[in-house]
Order: C-alpha cells, then sequence, then structure tokens
C-alpha cells in the first residue's frame, strides 16, 4: 500500500550494510529487514541520510531499495531519492514504486535560499516523479542549510498534495510541532503525518508535542518503538525512564563524522549485520572510541536487557 497521512509509529532508518571490501552485503541486508520488523517498527526508510545513499550507484541504488522492500513484505519501505538532478530522482523514485516501495523522501537542495524558491523546487520534483507518489518532505536544516519555517511548510503541504509526511528534524525543533499541530486545529493544514529524526534525541517531548513516532535510525529501534508505544497510552513517567536510560548512547551515537560508525558497530554487535564497513569515504572508530561504546553498553545492559544482548555478541 503506498504511504499516506496516516502514517505513525517507527519508521526506522536503515544502514546500508557492505562487506568489507565495498560490496554490498544481501544477507546483511534481510537479517537487517528481519530485525527491524521483529523488533516492531512500522516501516522501513532506506537510502536516507546514514544510509550512505552517494556512495551507490543508480543501480545498486534501486537494487538495494527493491530487495529491502520485497523482504518487507507489507510493512511499508520510504526511499530516499533526493539527487542534484531531477532526472536521476525521477528515476530512482519510479523504479522504487515499481519495486514495490510505499513512497519516497525529498530533502532540498543546500542552494535554496527563499520561500519562494523552495516552493518552487519542490513543485518541480513533484512534476518530475509524478503526481501519484507519495512523498516525505525531510526538514533537516543543520545538513541542509535550508530554513523552512512552519508557514512555509504549509504552504509546500497545500500545493503538493502528495506530501503525506513530514520528517521533522529541525534543532531546537518543539515549537515547530507545535505550530503544525495548532494550523491543522485551526484547520489551515490538512492532515499530516509527523515523524522526527535527529536519533531520537528529542523523541521523548515531541510524542507530547503531537509528533506521530520517529523516523531514525538509532542501534536499539526496539527502545524507539518501546517508547512511542508508551507515549501513545500516556505512559510518561515510564517513556522518559526508558529514554533516559538510552540518552547517553543515543548523544554518543549523536555525533557528526562518526555516528554511522557507532550505529553499525553496535549493530554488528547485535549480531544485525556482519560488519560495520562503510564505504569509502568514511570514518572508522578509533581504539579508543571502541572502548567508549563498550563502556556504555555495559551501564545501558544494567537499565535494559537489551544491551545485554549487545554485549554477548
Amino acid at each position: 500500500m503506498k504511504l499516506d497521512e496516516s502514517a505513525r509509529g517507527v519508521f526506522v532508518i536503515a544502514p546500508t550494510p557492505f562487506h568489507p571490501d565495498g560490496r554490498l552485503d544481501d544477507a546483511s541486508a534481510d537479517r537487517m529487514t528481519d530485525f527491524f520488523l521483529e523488533a516492531g517498527c512500522d516501516g522501513l526508510t532506506v537510502l536516507g541520510v546514514m544510509g550512505e545513499a552517494p556512495k551507490l550507484d543508480g543501480a545498486e541504488a534501486l537494487g538495494f531499495a527493491a530487495r529491502i522492500a520485497r523482504r518487507a513484505g507489507k510493512a511499508p519501505v520510504v526511499v530516499g531519492v533526493s539527487a542534484p538532478g531531477f532526472a536521476a530522482m525521477r528515476a530512482l523514485a519510479r523504479g522504487a514504486m515499481d519495486a514495490g516501495a510505499a513512497g519516497v523522501m525529498i530533502a532540498p537542495p543546500s542552494h535554496l535560499r527563499n520561500d519562494d524558491a523552495v516552493l518552487t523546487y519542490f513543485r518541480q520534483a513533484v512534476e518530475a516523479i509524478g503526481e501519484d507518489v507519495p512523498w516525505v518532505l525531510q526538514d533537516y536544516p543543520q545538513l541542509f542549510q535550508v530554513q523552512m519555517p512552519p508557514a512555509l511548510i504549509r504552504r509546500i503541504v497545500a500545493e503538493c498534495p502528495s506530501c503525506v509526511m513530514l520528517k521533522h528534524e529541525d534543532w531546537p525543533g518543539l515549537e515547530k510541532i507545535s505550530a503544525l499541530r495548532g494550523f491543522q486545529k485551526e484547520g489551515t493544514l490538512r492532515p499530516l503525518s509527523i515523524l522526527c529524526g535527529n536519533g531520537g534525541v528529542f523523541l521523548d517531548f515531541e510524542m507530547e508535542r503531537g509528533a506521530d513516532g520517529a523516523m531514525t535510525g538509532y542501534a536499539f529501534p526496539d527502545m524507539l518503538v518501546d517508547l512511542v508505544h508508551l507515549s501513545a497510552k500516556g505512559e510518561r513517567e515510564a517513556a522518559h525512564d526508558l529514554f533516559d536510560a538510552h540518552l547517553p548512547m543515543i548523544r554518543y551515537e549523536l555525533q557528526p563524522g562518526v555516528g554511522l560508525a557507532v550505529r553499525k558497530y553496535v549493530l554488528m554487535r547485535r549480531g544485525v549485520i556482519a560488519s560495520d564497513a562503510q564505504r569509502r569515504p568514511a570514518s572508522a572508530l578509533s581504539a579508543a572510541a571502541r572502548a567508549e561504546v563498550e563502556f556504555l553498553l555495559d551501564r545501558l545492559a544494567r537499565r535494559d536487557p537489551r544491551a545485554q544482548l549487545a554485549r554477548a555478541a
């Protein structure tokens, strides 16, 4: 089924598994997909910022997206299709949808500097991929250097009916969520799914502000699932207790430059992927950094048994 504005829960950002020599690791991709779904994730997002998408050629990107979509079965898969030009964006978007993806994700290029330019870009992107393709608006100004205030997001959503979800990664961004939900309450913004990124570092309060869930890639996605469920049930203290237990690891994984290395290392320790390799150019964990991650896993294991399994891997 295609993605729509009712999407909620955890759409985990999937890394792209590689062998140490840089080849795509299909067996790990299958095992990773199974793990995410068994952990309770509602969907998967591939070829995002932490999916090393620019390091794959067009055929590899489409093949990887199609493999994950097939393995995921009925679970929705969102495919990042951001590209320097619309021809490549269209090819990947149409190919991914034909292969069973539920929707695509588009981020603005960094050269856009005013609201009209941003709106024009997304109108043209929709023309390129087709109005029948549901898409996620990725709002990540720390990386893309494009500011999209709530009023602009409202304009984009109004003028691009195929936009069904916002991936919210502004920082600080809690007030933006409140503003968007306020627009909906007053009737000036149609229904829109809001899933949050940033490694989950603000997810506890983002849920309370009206987010529908998470679209991020923390190495313990099963914890994100539990947190979203607890928050949805109104179990505030339990949700914050769980979040507090994981916050040191979330913070460590959120480091620019080495964050993906940390995430892949922990996923490898959990037996999800065979190698923590990244395709070059890549960053690697130093011996000191690995020791710090192991220290954090030891501490986390005292409060959450999931980390005990990671330590025993």
